[in-house]
């Protein structure tokens, strides 16, 4: 009698032989000389709040480069490349005077705007000091940050102003925070910074993330599923947020994600309506690591930092591993996609379509700069009005 053959059923949808993932790096590689370096160097992006820049040299490291932050004794707050010209001495050891900043090594003095003002060994002071320059970056101030221009000198736009910034209401003022709020983790948040800025357009995952994983991070509004609508501005991408609530009003909340990277985000905490009352920057320290500079309109100092994520009830830092786990927030969804996302694995749904739209206007934006035009957002006028936006909570009905 013959044994019966039972069939085994071959298994698929393993891992075993699945093609090594890529990553869309002419969208999150910021380098000098890489597509969206180049982009990016085309806006300002804050590299530190005003008190970073005093009489004792500063080391920051924006869109891939290495430079030293220094204010003047004359009050001029100056970015240049930390080697110095003559022998490659760091200018983090340098000491800053009235005129500028003199190198440790022998004395080279060099202003803001890298002229050489001294050379002490040398003769007479240095007969040929005019010919040295040590390169340098503009640098402006404005809402309580230093803002800095990497890009091409014939292609420096103004430093824009923002409405929701302008105006403020009485008893209102501005407070600048370096502290990466938004980004629910440590100041530097380490993985690509095109993992938090398309965050910024995903509205569902508050819903799953911030409220059946972490608990009610925000107010109880912000726990029901949306209604969601997307478009663009030409300079933003807008996600149009509707929350039917039990009590029959309509939670009406606009947000955008703006060129370069603004994260124009209205407050999901405190309740507050109408126009949003805070910007953030995403700053891309490097292609594995990025922070946030936020500036808000408040009536109390700290109220920005009140701002930040709690899961279970603490901050991020003071959560256990094992509480990151039973708590993630922003920072762990976003960094366990790895230092740059694989984009070659993603199965995008309709709840993406904001995404698709961001990456859209960024490559658009590339596509410009490549043909010699101007991306979208730059301005050469001095008197251009502040940038709005329309993003805000309204609670409707």
């Amino acid at each position: 009698m013959n044994a019966r053959v039972i069939p085994i059923a071959v298994d698929t949808g393993t891992a075993y032989g699945k093609p090594p993932p890529t990553s869309k790096h002419e969208l999150t590689d910021v380098g000098p000389g890489t597509p969206m370096g180049e982009l990016l160097r085309r806006y300002w992006h804050p590299v530190g709040l005003v008190g970073d820049a005093t009489a004792t040299p500063r080391k920051v490291r924006v869109l891939g480069e290495d430079l030293i932050l220094f204010r003047d004794g004359q009050g001029r707050p100056g970015l240049v490349y930390p080697h110095c010209a003559h022998r490659g001495a760091s200018l983090y050891y340098g000491k800053v005077e009235e005129r500028g900043i003199r190198c440790c090594y022998h004395g080279w003095l060099f202003d803001v705007q890298g002229h050489c003002m001294e050379q002490p060994c040398e003769p007479e002071g240095g007969r040929a000091r005019d010919k040295v320059r040590q390169p340098w970056y503009p640098v402006e101030e404005l809402y309580g940050l230093v803002w800095a221009y990497l890009g091409p000198p014939e292609k420096k736009p103004v430093l824009p102003r923002y409405e929701c910034l302008e105006q403020l209401a009485e008893g209102e003022f501005l407070e600048a925070d370096d502290r990466s709020i938004g980004g629910g983790g440590p100041q530097v948040i380490p993985c690509n910074w095109l993992q938090h800025y398309e965050n910024l357009v995903d509205p569902f995952h508050v819903v799953i993330l911030h409220s059946s994983f972490s608990g009610t991070q925000f107010v109880p509004e912000m726990a029901v599923m949306p209604q969601v609508n997307w478009d663009t501005t030409g300079i933003s991408v807008r996600t149009l947020s509707l929350r039917k609530l039990p009590d029959g009003k309509t939670f009406r909340r606009i947000s955008e994600a703006g060129l370069p990277t603004l994260r124009v985000i209205p407050s999901p905490r405190v309740g507050r309506f109408g126009m949003v009352e805070s910007l953030g920057w995403i700053l891309p320290i490097d292609d594995h690591s990025f922070r946030i500079y936020v500036v808000g309109r408040v009536t109390e100092k700290g109220e920005l930092h009140k701002m930040r994520s709690r899961l279970g009830g603490k901050l991020w830092e003071e959560l256990t591993e094992a509480e990151h786990q039973v708590y993630p927030g922003d920072y762990e969804a976003m960094v366990s996609q790895g230092p740059i996302a694989k984009h070659s694995e993603e199965h995008l749904a309709s709840t993406d379509r904001g995404l698709v739209m961001l990456r859209r206007l960024l490559m658009k934006q590339l596509e410009a700069v490549q043909e010699g035009r101007d991306p979208a957002g730059v301005s050469f006028d001095p008197a251009a009005p502040p940038v709005k936006f329309s993003a805000g909570n309204w609670m409707e009905g």
